[in-house]
Protein backbone atom coordinates (compact mmCIF):
# COMPACT_ATOMS: atom_id res chain seq x y z
CA UNK A 1 0.00 0.00 0.00
CA UNK A 2 2.71 2.53 0.91
CA UNK A 3 4.50 1.88 -2.42
CA UNK A 4 1.36 2.95 -4.25
CA UNK A 5 1.08 6.08 -2.15
CA UNK A 6 4.78 6.81 -2.71
CA UNK A 7 4.23 6.44 -6.46
CA UNK A 8 1.28 8.85 -6.41
CA UNK A 9 3.21 11.45 -4.41
CA UNK A 10 6.20 11.07 -6.72
CA UNK A 11 3.96 11.55 -9.74
CA UNK A 12 2.39 14.66 -8.20
CA UNK A 13 5.78 16.17 -7.37
CA UNK A 14 7.14 15.52 -10.86
CA UNK A 15 3.94 16.92 -12.38
CA UNK A 16 4.23 20.07 -10.23
CA UNK A 17 7.92 20.44 -11.11
CA UNK A 18 7.19 20.52 -14.83
CA UNK A 19 4.23 22.87 -14.59
CA UNK A 20 5.24 26.51 -15.14
CA UNK A 21 4.36 28.71 -12.18
CA UNK A 22 1.94 30.76 -14.29
CA UNK A 23 -0.10 27.61 -15.07
CA UNK A 24 -0.65 26.76 -11.39
CA UNK A 25 -3.78 27.59 -9.43
CA UNK A 26 -1.62 29.33 -6.81
CA UNK A 27 -0.48 31.79 -9.50
CA UNK A 28 -3.99 32.24 -10.90
CA UNK A 29 -5.25 33.02 -7.39
CA UNK A 30 -2.50 35.60 -6.77
CA UNK A 31 -0.66 33.60 -4.10
CA UNK A 32 2.65 33.39 -6.05
CA UNK A 33 4.10 35.27 -8.99
CA UNK A 34 5.34 33.83 -12.30
CA UNK A 35 8.73 33.03 -10.74
CA UNK A 36 7.25 31.29 -7.71
CA UNK A 37 7.83 34.18 -5.32
CA UNK A 38 5.30 34.14 -2.50
CA UNK A 39 2.90 37.09 -2.67
CA UNK A 40 0.58 35.90 0.13
CA UNK A 41 1.98 33.96 3.09
CA UNK A 42 0.16 30.71 3.85
CA UNK A 43 -1.07 31.99 7.22
CA UNK A 44 -2.68 34.93 5.36
CA UNK A 45 -4.52 32.75 2.83
CA UNK A 46 -8.10 33.01 4.01
CA UNK A 47 -10.25 31.01 1.59
CA UNK A 48 -10.25 27.25 2.03
CA UNK A 49 -10.48 26.91 -1.77
CA UNK A 50 -7.19 28.85 -2.05
CA UNK A 51 -5.51 26.80 0.68
CA UNK A 52 -6.07 23.55 -1.21
CA UNK A 53 -3.97 24.97 -4.07
CA UNK A 54 -1.15 26.05 -1.75
CA UNK A 55 -0.57 23.07 0.53
CA UNK A 56 2.68 22.01 2.16
CA UNK A 57 3.37 19.79 -0.88
CA UNK A 58 2.86 22.75 -3.23
CA UNK A 59 5.14 25.00 -1.18
CA UNK A 60 7.80 22.28 -0.97
CA UNK A 61 7.70 21.68 -4.73
CA UNK A 62 7.68 25.39 -5.56
CA UNK A 63 10.80 25.84 -3.42
CA UNK A 64 12.52 22.94 -5.18
CA UNK A 65 11.62 24.49 -8.55
CA UNK A 66 13.09 27.83 -7.52
CA UNK A 67 16.31 26.17 -6.30
CA UNK A 68 16.62 24.12 -9.50
CA UNK A 69 16.15 27.20 -11.66
CA UNK A 70 18.91 29.02 -9.75
CA UNK A 71 21.40 26.29 -10.61
CA UNK A 72 20.30 26.12 -14.23
CA UNK A 73 18.15 23.00 -13.97
CA UNK A 74 14.74 24.56 -14.31
CA UNK A 75 12.41 23.34 -17.00
CA UNK A 76 14.75 21.11 -19.00
CA UNK A 77 13.87 17.63 -20.16
CA UNK A 78 17.37 16.53 -19.12
CA UNK A 79 16.63 17.67 -15.58
CA UNK A 80 13.53 15.49 -15.46
CA UNK A 81 15.54 12.58 -16.79
CA UNK A 82 18.14 13.05 -14.05
CA UNK A 83 15.43 13.49 -11.38
CA UNK A 84 13.74 10.24 -12.39
CA UNK A 85 17.08 8.40 -12.57
CA UNK A 86 17.97 9.71 -9.09
CA UNK A 87 14.66 8.45 -7.75
CA UNK A 88 15.32 5.01 -9.20
CA UNK A 89 18.94 5.00 -8.05
CA UNK A 90 17.76 5.78 -4.52
CA UNK A 91 15.13 3.04 -4.52
CA UNK A 92 15.49 0.36 -7.20
CA UNK A 93 11.91 -0.81 -6.64
CA UNK A 94 10.72 2.29 -8.58
CA UNK A 95 12.22 0.93 -11.81
CA UNK A 96 8.96 -0.92 -12.41
CA UNK A 97 7.14 2.45 -12.41
CA UNK A 98 9.63 4.19 -14.75
CA UNK A 99 7.55 3.79 -17.91
CA UNK A 100 4.35 4.80 -16.10
CA UNK A 101 6.00 7.95 -14.70
CA UNK A 102 7.43 8.89 -18.11
CA UNK A 103 4.10 8.24 -19.82
CA UNK A 104 2.16 10.17 -17.20
CA UNK A 105 4.50 13.17 -17.35
CA UNK A 106 4.49 13.26 -21.16
CA UNK A 107 0.68 12.90 -21.27
CA UNK A 108 0.35 15.74 -18.79
CA UNK A 109 2.76 17.92 -20.78
CA UNK A 110 0.77 17.28 -23.95
CA UNK A 111 -2.56 18.00 -22.24
CA UNK A 112 -1.20 21.33 -20.98
CA UNK A 113 0.38 22.16 -24.38
CA UNK A 114 3.83 22.22 -22.76
CA UNK A 115 5.44 19.25 -24.48
CA UNK A 116 6.39 20.95 -27.76
CA UNK A 117 7.79 23.95 -25.87
CA UNK A 118 9.87 21.64 -23.70
CA UNK A 119 11.28 19.88 -26.76
CA UNK A 120 12.12 23.21 -28.40
CA UNK A 121 13.76 24.38 -25.16
CA UNK A 122 15.82 21.18 -24.98
CA UNK A 123 16.93 21.65 -28.58
CA UNK A 124 18.53 19.04 -30.75
CA UNK A 125 20.11 16.27 -28.72
CA UNK A 126 23.52 15.86 -30.36
CA UNK A 127 25.00 12.51 -31.27
CA UNK A 128 27.71 12.04 -28.70
CA UNK A 129 30.55 9.57 -28.81
CA UNK A 130 30.57 8.49 -25.17
CA UNK A 131 32.27 5.21 -24.40
CA UNK A 132 30.75 4.81 -20.92
CA UNK A 133 27.42 3.00 -20.75
CA UNK A 134 24.61 5.22 -19.44
CA UNK A 135 23.24 4.52 -15.98
CA UNK A 136 19.75 4.76 -17.44
CA UNK A 137 17.74 6.39 -20.21
CA UNK A 138 14.78 8.51 -19.13
CA UNK A 139 12.54 10.57 -21.42
CA UNK A 140 14.84 9.56 -24.28
CA UNK A 141 17.88 11.15 -22.64
CA UNK A 142 20.86 9.11 -21.47
CA UNK A 143 21.82 9.71 -17.84
CA UNK A 144 25.40 9.01 -16.77
CA UNK A 145 27.14 8.58 -13.45
CA UNK A 146 29.85 11.17 -12.91
CA UNK A 147 31.46 10.51 -9.57
CA UNK A 148 28.65 10.39 -7.03
CA UNK A 149 26.16 12.32 -9.15
CA UNK A 150 23.94 11.62 -12.13
CA UNK A 151 24.05 13.97 -15.11
CA UNK A 152 22.33 14.19 -18.48
CA UNK A 153 24.23 13.23 -21.61
CA UNK A 154 24.67 16.87 -22.65
CA UNK A 155 26.14 17.85 -19.29
CA UNK A 156 28.31 14.72 -19.23
CA UNK A 157 29.68 15.47 -22.71
CA UNK A 158 30.74 18.95 -21.59
CA UNK A 159 33.22 17.35 -19.19
CA UNK A 160 34.86 15.20 -21.88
Amino acid sequence: MSRGIDFLITYRVVKMLITPFEKTEAFKRGIIDNKGKVLVKYRNVIKQSDKKHYTLLHRFTFNIKKILSKVGLGGKLGSFAVALALLIKEDKSYVKYKDAIESGVISYLKEENLYDNLLVEEGEIPELNIEQEPFMTCFGIDVYERGDELVSETEYAQTL
